[in-house]
C-alpha cells in the first residue's frame, strides 16, 4: 500500500514507519521542517516532505502533492496535553487529515490514540475522543489504536536511582498497574492493522506482553538489577491536589500558571489511574481483558538500559 504517515519523528512514529516499510508499504513522511539530514537519518527508506500540519493547504500541497495514497496513518499527538495544544493537534488538525482523506479518496485511517481516554477527565483525552467520533462516522475504513503505557514513559527514574536517590512512588505504589509496551511492537501492531480486517472498524487497546505491573514492581525490579538495596519515598496523592488546587487559583491572575495546572491534573492521573482496560459494568481497571502484543517486555528493556545497551528519550513522556 500506498501510506502517508504523520508524526512519524516521535518514537512511535519511527518505529511505525520501520514497521510498515518491513511489511512492504511505500511510505511518505510529512514532517516538520527543521533538520532534513536528521529527518532522512530517522526515516531511512521513506520519502520526507516538509510542511504544517495544522495548515489544510501545506498538507495538500506539500504532502499529497496530488498523489494516489491507500491509507493515512497518524502517530500524532499534542506535545504537553495542555488544551491549546491538545485542541489543535489532537483534534483539529487530524479532523483536516480526515477532510483531505474523504477529499483525496483515501480509504483508510489508522490512529494512535491512548488508552486513557477510557476515562475523560483531562482536556486532551476530551480532545482525542472528539477526533475518534468523528473518525468513526466518517465511512473510511478506520482502526483506532488505544496502547498501554510506553518503555519511556517508565524509564524516568532510572538516572535517579544511579545518583543513589529513592524511587518515587505515589502512596504505597500500588494505586495503578499497566501492561506496558515497546516502541517496536506497538509500531508492528499499528502497521498490521493495513491489513488485517480483525482490526478494521474496531477501537483496539493494546498492551505488551506478561502481566500487569505495578510502580512497586518496577522499583523492586531496578533496585535488584542494580545490586542497590531498596530505597523509597512516598509522595501522598493530597500533595498533587495542593498543588493544582494552588497553580489554579493562581491561575486567575498569571494565565502561565493555569496551563502549569492542567499539566499538574494530567500528572495526578496518571499518578493515580491505571493504562489498563476499564470495565465500566465493574468499574475497576481489568488486567485479564487488556490484550498483549508483542515480544518485548519493560523488564528487559530496563536491563540494556542499566548495561549501555539501549537509550531512552524521554522527551515529555517521563513520569518524574
Amino acid at each position: 500500500m500506498r501510506v502517508l504517515l504523520f508524526g512519524a519523528t516521535g518514537t512511535i512514529g519511527q518505529a511505525t514507519c520501520k514497521a510498515l516499510l518491513h511489511a512492504g508499504h511505500e511510505v511518505v513522511c510529512f514532517v516538520r521542517q527543521p533538520s532534513q539530514t536528521q529527518t532522512h537519518a530517522l526515516l531511512a527508506g521513506a520519502q520526507p516532505r516538509f510542511g504544517d500540519v495544522q495548515s489544510i493547504e501545506s498538507v495538500k500541497n506539500n504532502g499529497l502533492q496530488g498523489e494516489h495514497f491507500d491509507a493515512i496513518v497518524s502517530c500524532m499527538a499534542s506535545r504537553t496535553g495542555a488544551p491549546r495544544d491538545a485542541w489543535a493537534i489532537d483534534y483539529q488538525a487530524h479532523s483536516q487529515l480526515l477532510q483531505i482523506a474523504k477529499e483525496a479518496g483515501i480509504k483508510q485511517f489508522v490512529l494512535l490514540s491512548a488508552i486513557c481516554v477510557q476515562k475523560p477527565l483531562l482536556a486532551f483525552q476530551q480532545a482525542k475522543l472528539a477526533f475518534e467520533k468523528e473518525l468513526c462516522e466518517s465511512g473510511l475504513v478506520y482502526s483506532i489504536v488505544r496502547p498501554t503505557a510506553f518503555f519511556k514513559s517508565l524509564s524516568g527514574q532510572i538516572k535517579r536511582l544511579q545518583q543513589n536517590k529513592p524511587f518515587l512512588l505515589f502512596a504505597d505504589g500500588q494505586l495503578t498497574a499497566c501492561k506496558p509496551i515497546s516502541d517496536h511492537d506497538l509500531g508492528m501492531f499499528i502497521a498490521e492493522c493495513l491489513s488485517d480486517p480483525a482490526k478494521h472498524n474496531r477501537i483496539l487497546p493494546i498492551g505488551g506482553p506478561g502481566d500487569a505491573i505495578t510502580p512497586l514492581q518496577q522499583g523492586e525490579y531496578l533496585f535488584k538489577a542494580m545490586g542497590k538495596p531498596p530505597k523509597y519515598k512516598q509522595v501522598p496523592v493530597a500533595l498533587l491536589d495542593v498543588i493544582i488546587q494552588v497553580l489554579r487559583v493562581l491561575g486567575w491572575f498569571m494565565p502561565s500558571l493555569a496551563a502549569k495546572a492542567e499539566l499538574a491534573r494530567i500528572g495526578r492521573y496518571y499518578a493515580t489511574e491505571s493504562m489498563l482496560v476499564w470495565d465500566a459494568q465493574t468499574q475497576q481497571y481489568d488486567a485479564l481483558v487488556t490484550p498483549s502484543f508483542g515480544t518485548q517486555t519493560l523488564f528487559a528493556h530496563y536491563d540494556q538500559l542499566l548495561a549501555g545497551q539501549a537509550n531512552v528519550q524521554l522527551g515529555d513522556h517521563s513520569v518524574f
